[in-house]
């Protein structure tokens, strides 16, 4: 059996490692080229994936982890201090007597890079910052821009580990695939084009204003024959039923809501059968991308360098303007910020986005994507 890289003594097969990806959903997605490259460096390893309730299911399907682990934690708004600290002791205690060879941290806090420390992994991996240099074997540097599958990548890169050209993948089981067929099926589309519609984060200055999305999904609807899709949570429902409100009962009846039938993990099977995803930065976009579907992404706040959908033909429709996001002030664009990066580094104005242009960039991914007939 090959030695470890990390540790020559040691049979790869013996390696038991822990990999910490906690919070988002998007997050989590973007992990899965990292996951690939770890586990061709460890093939008999047995790698373990620390994931949140809500958004673990992104990875049920991803065949180079052994286990998905939850780390439950209390409610982030009402977490108190003396609580997260028993939480996290205790979690580690239990991660301690599970044996743990080696851990990469792929959240940057402190909070993940503490439980990996108080769970006594001898060899770990994260990024520096956040007690990393203190409490890590390895601490790794974050480049200004790099695409978040880069950065994750790049801890490999760092602890000697080769690394492929980290192509986005996804996975749907059979039985997902057939319950999503069995709903689509339902949907007499007549074989027009799919749109998946992610309009809702958790943050509110990513949202692009209702009556311009509801805008454009009329004229995909009216105009070009395409059916849309929605699917999310509980939270969602509101900002679904307000969409169907601004279209009225015709359009309306195109525009499909699976949030009651699916649950994330196959949502994922959804996104699958899409033609095309178009929304907001939320993890939808991600999860999309992990599957080649096409994404029109409308960004404002966050850095499209850093969080643009990975691995599958992208448009990113960004206004010139940008804005201070904690005063929500706007000014122009700082032309030497705007050539180091393919998109500046500020937060950019999403009022500012216009319906014409997403359209324009809709039908130039629907041409390039569309056969006679459709799988």
């Amino acid at each position: 059996m090959a030695p470890s890289p990390a540790n020559p003594s040691r049979p790869l097969g013996e390696e038991r490692i822990l990999v910490v990806r906690t919070r988002f959903v998007g997050d989590t997605v973007l992990a899965i080229p990292f996951l690939r490259n770890l586990r061709r460096a460890f093939p008999a390893a047995v790698i373990d994936v620390l994931v949140e309730p809500a958004s673990g299911g992104v990875l049920a399907d991803c065949p180079y982890k052994d286990e998905l682990i939850t780390w439950s934690r209390p409610p982030r708004r009402r977490r108190l201090l003396p609580e997260s600290l028993t939480n996290l002791v205790a979690y580690a205690g239990w991660l301690r007597g599970r044996g743990y060879t080696r851990a990469y941290v792929l959240k940057r806090a402190l909070s993940s890079t503490l439980l990996v420390r108080l769970a006594g992994i001898p060899h770990s991996v994260g990024f520096a910052g956040q007690g990393g240099g203190l409490l890590l074997s390895r601490s790794v540097p974050i480049a200004e821009d790099r695409h978040e599958v880069e950065v994750f990548l790049d801890q490999l890169r760092a602890d000697g580990l080769p690394v492929d050209d980290a192509h986005n993948e996804n996975w749907v089981s059979a039985a997902t695939a057939a319950k999503v067929e069995a709903l689509l099926e339902a949907v007499e589309d007549g074989g027009r084009p799919r749109v998946f519609i992610a309009p809702k984060s958790t943050c509110w200055e990513k949202q692009w204003p209702l009556d311009r999305l509801a805008a454009v999904i009329a004229r995909l609807v009216e105009e070009q024959g395409y059916e849309c899709f929605l699917c999310g949570g509980p939270g969602d429902a509101a900002t679904h039923q307000t969409l169907k409100r601004l279209l009225g009962p015709g359009p309306a009846s195109h525009l499909h809501d699976f949030s009651s039938s699916l649950n994330l993990r196959e949502t994922g099977g959804l996104l699958a059968r899409m033609d095309l995803c178009l929304g907001i930065d939320t993890g939808l976009l991600h999860i999309a991308a992990s599957f080649g579907v096409p994404v029109v992404a409308l960004f404002g706040p966050t850095n499209p360098n850093q969080w643009r959908p990975w691995g599958t033909p992208c448009e990113v429709i960004r206004s010139p303007r940008v804005m201070h996001s904690r005063h929500h002030r706007l000014r122009e664009v700082n032309a030497a910020s705007a050539r180091k990066s393919r998109w500046p580094r500020v937060a950019a104005s999403m009022d500012d986005i216009g319906v014409e242009e997403v359209m324009a960039a809709i039908d130039r991914l629907l041409a390039a994507r569309l056969c006679p007939t459709r799988a």
